[in-house]
């Protein structure tokens, strides 16, 4: 009696288990998916900033808080023979880099694990950085300001993408108060990075510049003979 029970029980539940399996694959599929289709539609954005850096052929560029490494791939197949350094704080994102990487068969990227206070880049490495929707996150503004310039050559560019605060939304926790919310001033980037130590070239209120966002692009430049 009871082994003929188990045997029902096992019969009644295969099904429903195969059901549960086949539901979760066509989850992960969708996701992977939607992921596949985020990265499509922010490559396509990261192709229209890349020309704003002045990059060329075999120049050191970083993507400073990479996520899913758009704008890293886009910067890989830029600059062709040069490099290209992609930093985050999150191993997964660490992670996705590294299969996106491998996928573009790309040899020209290094991905590095960032930090709050570094952007852990070796010293005068790179022509041009790159954060996009990554400052307004920064908690160790000297310590982490301080570096991202010293990874930058003399004469190299920094690109800082990011969007205005929405009004009466919360500070992310440990950043400044002055972000008003979630989201940054370009007032007040420029006033911290030209603080740090350097010029500031060019802003862009609404960027994309045919798009209606929130977003804006502020351009810097190391002097020359600076350290």
């Amino acid at each position: 009696m009871k082994i003929a029970l188990v045997r029902m029980t096992r019969k009644l539940a295969l099904p429903i288990i195969a059901a549960a399996l086949a539901a979760a694959g066509l989850l992960q599929a969708q996701q992977a998916s939607d992921k596949d289709k985020q990265v499509a539609q922010e490559r396509a954005q990261a192709e229209r900033e890349a020309p704003k850096l002045e990059l060329k052929p075999g120049m050191t560029n970083a993507d400073v808080g990479a996520a899913g490494g758009a704008m890293t791939i886009v910067l890989a197949k830029w600059i062709g023979p040069g490099q290209v350094f992609a930093t985050d704080i999150v191993a997964s994102t660490l992670t996705t880099i590294r299969d996106y990487q491998k996928r573009e068969g790309l040899t020209n990227v290094t991905v590095l694990e960032g930090a709050a206070s570094s952007t852990n880049l070796p010293a005068a490495c790179c022509d041009a950085i790159f954060l996009r929707n990554v400052y307004h996150h920064i908690t160790d503004l000297e310590a982490f300001n301080k570096s991202l310039i010293a990874s930058l050559k003399a004469g190299g560019r920094l690109a800082i993408i990011d969007f205005l605060p929405t009004k009466g939304s919360a500070v992310p926790d440990g950043v400044p108060a002055n972000r008003e919310g979630h989201g940054v001033q370009p007032a007040v980037v420029i006033g911290e990075i030209t603080g740090a130590g350097l010029s500031h070239e060019k802003t862009i209120d609404n960027w994309p510049p045919d798009e209606q966002s929130r977003a804006f692009l502020v351009l810097f430049r190391k002097p020359l003979g600076a350290s």
